[in-house]
């Protein structure tokens, strides 16, 4: 499977009063690889797979080690570990470019795709379910549609 990499720069305004990179700020991070992940997913063949709103409905973080700040980008690895029927979980890894043992953060963000005209979720079509499993990896098992829509009703 596939796990999307964005290089995030690191910027002097990021850093806290202890010289290293502000615990808020890495939500930061992780919303500009997700941005750069969702929109790398959709296509370019004039699809509206991707094009509407989401939301985020969820964020866990495990911060590991502190970030001091630097020139340097770090890497930003994104994969999917659930797809669900109106939402999907998006697994993180912050770490240093040239030593990707060292990890600085451990995130997911659960994020519900968002009809804007009508103002709720919506469900994920089966085109951006196409688009997502490409990067399934440490998926739970997969239900069927009958089970996913008894969880959505």
């Amino acid at each position: 499977m596939a796990r999307h990499l964005y290089h995030c720069p690191l910027r002097w305004s990021d850093m806290d009063a202890f010289g290293h990179v502000n615990n808020v700020v890495f939500l930061r991070y992780l919303e500009e690889a997700r941005i750069d992940f969702m929109f790398r997913l959709r296509p370019r063949d004039g699809s509206p797979s991707f094009s509407g709103g989401s939301v985020v409905a969820r964020h866990e973080i495990d911060y590991k080690l502190p970030l001091v700040h630097r020139h340097e980008p770090v890497i930003i690895e994104s994969w999917v570990t659930k797809i669900g029927a109106a939402s999907l979980t998006i697994a993180y890894e912050i770490k240093e470019a040239d030593d990707p043992q060292r990890v600085y953060v451990r995130a997911s963000t659960v994020v519900v795709p968002y009809d804007l005209e009508a103002g709720r979720p919506r469900r994920i079509t089966a085109e951006e379910r196409h688009y997502l499993q490409e990067y399934l990896e440490g998926a739970e098992p997969r239900r069927t549609g009958a089970e996913e829509d008894a969880l959505v009703a």
